[in-house]
């Protein structure tokens, strides 16, 4: 027969009928650790994200302009306020009417916060011919717009 003492224990040392688990609280810890973690990656992600829309108008506002440009260079001017960046998509139908007229663009340019880029001839804000640019995040006409005279500012 086996010892008395060696009947109640395991290899390792352990009682039979002691289990190891994680307590109530060492898991509710470690889901805080975690969630606290996850919260300040999301909070850095979203200010990233931010960045990279404004760069995307800045990017889009580019193409608008060689495309205006373009434009003007088959019609001797640009499209008119009131032609608007509609213009570079479609023949417009006011005055003065483009002879040599082609389309140069699929559609209306949009920004990131979905709102058509806004196009002025002439200039009210930059030292070029016209102004386009994107309302920003807020959508209203203020300071954080970003246009032609902005990438003016950066060269």
């Amino acid at each position: 027969m086996l010892p008395m003492k060696l009947r109640y224990q395991t290899r390792r040392g352990q009682r039979i009928g002691q289990q190891s688990a994680f307590t109530l609280i060492e898991i509710v810890l470690v889901i805080t650790i975690i969630a606290i973690l996850g919260a300040a990656a999301i909070n850095l992600i979203k200010g990233n994200v931010d960045v990279a829309k404004e760069t995307r108008v800045e990017s889009d506002v580019k193409n608008i302009l060689t495309q205006i440009k373009v434009y003007e260079a088959r019609n001797l001017q640009p499209p008119t306020t009131e032609q608007g960046l509609k213009a570079l998509v479609q023949r417009p139908e006011v005055e003065p009417v483009p002879e040599r007229w082609t389309q140069l663009l699929e559609q209306v340019p949009r920004d990131p916060w979905n709102k058509e880029f806004r196009y002025e001839f002439p200039a009210k804000r930059s030292k070029g011919e016209y102004d386009v640019y994107s309302l920003g995040k807020d959508g209203v006409e203020s300071t954080d717009d970003i246009g032609n005279w902005t990438l003016a500012k950066q060269n």
